[in-house]
């Protein structure tokens, strides 16, 4: 149980709110904006490709998961038949990245889904996100659910809800500071200084 009031975090951890969202039918289609960018579907994407794309895209915000991630264990998720990964391209670089996730009976898991900085406020977002919720509903599910936390761009919580999700659940998360770690450069998220 989580006591109220204030807790010392140990200044090589970052610590975000989790929060959890979903929904269980197909929601109207948004309007968008239609933009020189092109959406490129990764059958068995390279590992080192992978984790650039995350790299590029994930930086600002600390993704740090899959590249800690061993080649077997990022493998098993990228390389299973049941994962589908979506790239957007600008000019043949990837800006964007839409992962959808159907292992789990019955759902689709958006386990990553972001467009890089040189994207945000342009109608990618939307182009993207309209995409994946046509791609995870192509499949016979009954939920379609992703998380997103505080440490991730301010309006990405409320871009989801207005896609149609809604918050179901919360948690905290507490990790290595990539960082530190030498996983992320020093200079990304500096909305977060680092405390060392």
């Amino acid at each position: 149980m989580l006591e109220n009031g204030y807790h010392d975090v140990p200044s090589d951890k970052t610590v975000s709110i989790v929060t959890y969202l979903q929904m269980f039918e197909r929601p109207p289609a948004r309007e968008e904006a239609v933009g020189p960018w092109t959406l490129r579907r990764y059958e068995r994407v390279d590992l080192e490709e992978c984790r650039g794309i995350y790299r590029r895209i994930g930086a600002e915000w600390l993704w740090s998961s899959r590249l800690l991630m061993s080649d077997a264990e990022l493998a098993s998720n990228v390389h299973s038949p049941d994962v589908e990964m979506y790239i957007l391209e600008l000019d043949g670089v990837a800006e964007g990245i839409a992962e959808l996730d159907f292992r789990a009976s019955g759902e689709c898991e958006m386990t990553f889904f972001g467009v890089s900085s040189v994207l945000i406020g342009t109608g990618a977002g939307r182009w993207l996100m309209n995409r994946a919720i046509d791609m995870a509903w192509r499949h016979p599910i009954k939920r379609f659910w992703l998380h997103t936390c505080t440490l991730d761009s301010p309006p990405a919580l409320p871009f989801y809800i207005r896609s149609g999700f809604t918050p179901f659940k919360r948690r905290v998360e507490v990790a290595d500071d990539p960082r530190l770690t030498g996983h992320s450069p020093k200079t990304a998220a500096p909305q977060l200084p680092i405390l060392v």
